[in-house]
């Protein structure tokens, strides 16, 4: 892969990939008749079980087969390395494989298994929550997904290595996946072996990622296109974070300072902290003025830096509080300069709530009401155990696959996440934009939600607005935005606005 990607050692890591491993060595002959054949320390057999059913979408019932199993990577000297698991829903009679597309799909962390997207957007069962996204107590229940993608494209769902239920052949060697170079090889490799024993080479082939996995994403358009000589027709990513300089609060990096803001001010008008003048109008309109504030009068006083006057510093503390719903002695006290975790705790400590960092809407209790910085995500735990539940209830009782292993919905075992060398920040905009120059049939689209603390949408707006590629390839890239946060689809209007488009985008970028 064409070293485009520039590395990190400053973003602390959550997950990765993970694969079992095996392959069984050609027994030879037991001593004993009742000798079980042996086999070499790691190895194990690939797993898959198949399941049919139908589902109702858009008025049209769909019968499909669910393949849920593992396939293996395997070295240069033919060893298993890893079990990838992974989840397959092909729509039955379809007709010519080489018309019907295929996506891949993955979630981020890195350290988070596919389910967020498997039973939240994508698949055709769906985790039942309130129409706005808002929790319901347990027992939970899953639902047919009328809003599935598997009328426009069969899906593949991958869990990399050490999330789900994807490990390493032997565990000392997890490490040797989790990295952002690592992850995009065995990833990759596990989509070339599907390709291939399932003759798909031919189809219309889409990845989507959300969260660190649009970094995975976009790095796999540049490897697959190197290693394997793959091109893929579209890349979607949900919940953008390509160049990570873009959300890194770090000392000597004022930009997610300015890139955040608007986000800021979208959650203050929602939790109804604005002045009244700015709170009467729309969300569009008010997010206008955010990012007017933005890029001229806030840009050029955090370029100033302590060169910056008093009196406009004075007058940039207004405004900044004015936007974001803090008090000016606040902001002025944080040199202006507002953090994410001082944010959420600060925006609603008079009622003793925080605010999501997944999605900004939601709130949750806190237990010291002095704190500068977010206790828990209160929009992470009102979704962690109603996915994990209904996951691995599913699993079994409908797809029929069984394992006592944990099924890693999130791990904190890829860590440490290899980022690379260097003191740089991970920058996987330069492999798209190469990948789009040289491959400029390749689509992009953009899913944001403007309640996102986690990649705000005006950090993947500069990012895109900062690729380096020929003028004419813009039209390559499409952007939507939606009422929700990080996942956006968890609010019912926005996951049928997305099948929308994204069906939309399947179909534009299948056509010859």
């Amino acid at each position: 892969m064409r070293k485009r990607i520039l590395l990190t050692v400053l973003f602390p890591a959550l997950g990765g990939l993970l694969v079992f491993a095996a392959a069984d060595e050609a027994a030879k002959p037991a001593d004993k008749p009742s000798d079980p054949p042996k086999k070499k320390e790691g190895d194990s057999d690939e797993k898959k079980v198949e399941t049919k059913h139908s589902l109702v979408i858009g008025g049209q019932k769909i019968d499909y087969t669910a393949r849920a199993g593992t396939i293996q990577l395997r070295d240069r000297d033919n060893k298993t390395t890893a079990d990838i698991f992974y989840i397959a829903y092909s729509k039955d009679n379809a007709g010519e494989l080489s018309k019907r597309p295929v996506t891949f799909s993955f979630n981020g962390g890195p350290g988070s298994s596919s389910v967020w997207m498997h039973l939240g957007l994508l698949g055709p069962r769906r985790v039942r929550l309130e129409d706005d996204g808002s929790p319901l107590p347990p027992p939970y229940q899953l639902v047919d997904n009328e809003f599935s993608l598997l009328d426009e494209t069969d899906l593949v769902f991958i869990d990399p290595v050490s999330t789900g239920y994807s490990r390493a052949a032997k565990p000392d060697d997890a490490r040797k996946f989790h990295g952002v170079e690592e992850d995009l090889r065995s990833v990759a490799e596990f989509i070339r072996l599907y390709t291939t024993r399932n003759t798909r080479w031919l189809s219309p082939k889409f990845i989507i990622g959300e969260s660190y996995g649009t970094t995975r994403a976009a790095g796999l358009s540049g490897e697959l296109r190197e290693r394997h000589r793959m091109n893929v027709n579209g890349i979607m990513l949900v919940s953008t974070v390509l160049n990570f300089q873009t959300i890194r609060f770090a000392a000597g990096n004022d930009l997610p300072y300015l890139l955040y803001l608007p986000t800021y001010t979208a959650t203050a008008w929602y939790h109804k902290k604005l002045p009244p003048e700015l709170q009467r109008l729309s969300l569009s309109e008010v997010l206008g003025k955010a990012e007017a504030f933005t890029v001229t009068d806030y840009n050029s006083a955090l370029l100033q830096g302590t060169s910056l006057p008093r009196d406009k510093h004075q007058e940039i503390a207004k405004q900044v509080a004015r936007f974001t719903g803090l008090s000016e002695t606040f902001v002025d006290r944080s040199d202006l300069r507002i953090s994410i975790g001082r944010f959420a705790e600060e925006l609603l400590r008079e009622e003793g709530r925080v605010v999501g960092r997944f999605d900004s809407r939601y709130k949750g209790y806190v237990r010291d009401r002095l704190a500068n910085n977010m206790e828990y995500d209160p929009s992470g735990e009102a979704i962690f155990s109603a996915y994990t539940s209904t996951f691995n209830h599913y699993i079994r009782t409908e797809l029929k696959f069984e394992s006592d292993l944990i099924y890693e919905i999130l791990t904190g075992s890829v860590n440490p996440w290899n980022w690379g060398s260097g003191n740089s920040y991970v920058n996987v905009a330069e492999t798209l934009a190469e990948s789009l120059t040289r491959n400029p049939f390749l689509k992009v689209h953009v899913s944001n939600g403007y309640y996102d603390l986690a990649t705000p949408y005006f950090a993947t707006r500069y990012t895109f607005n900062h690729l380096d590629v020929d003028p004419a390839l813009s039209k390559n890239v499409v952007m939507d935005d939606y009422t929700a946060g990080h996942m956006m689809y968890l609010n019912l209007p926005d996951l049928k606005k997305q099948k929308a488009d994204l069906a939309k985008f399947i179909r534009d970028a299948s056509t010859k």
